[in-house]
């Protein structure tokens, strides 16, 4: 019988897997229109479409996941300055929903190779693996 909980590398995690999903997109035939629904319509018609106080925070904590996603070690800062700036965008985005693991490949692919050769050395060979 197998293990429950198997241990599992950063690079089994960052490869995709398919396995339960099932296609959910439907190709339109014909001249490929996505209809709109009734109601936006209306909301666009009616001048009923605004900009919010809400739309707004909505909109910068998309900023802010978009600046996790594409975080970059800046010239000459050290590995802990980098991973400091890291965790201080993670924290202005508390309900960020990104896993561990990916807050840790993030960090590592985003990082100089000399700080990522550091990373590796540290965890004894590459850190996927």
């Amino acid at each position: 019988m197998g293990d429950a909980n198997p241990i599992r590398t950063l690079g089994d995690y960052s490869r995709p897997s398919h396995e339960g999903y099932r296609n959910t997109i439907k190709i339109l035939e014909g001249n490929n229109v996505v209809p709109l629904r009734s109601d936006t319509i209306r909301l666009v018609q009616n001048g009923l479409f605004q900009w919010t106080w809400e739309s707004g925070i909505r909109l910068r904590t998309a900023k802010l996941r978009n600046d996790i996603f594409m975080f970059q070690q800046h010239q000459g800062e050290s590995l802990s300055e980098a991973w400091t700036r890291f965790k201080d965008l993670l924290q202005k985005v508390p309900h960020h929903g990104i896993d561990l693991w990916l807050q840790v490949q993030i960090i590592h692919d985003h990082v100089n190779s000399f700080t990522r050769r550091t990373i590796d050395q540290s965890a004894g060979g590459k850190l996927r693996d």
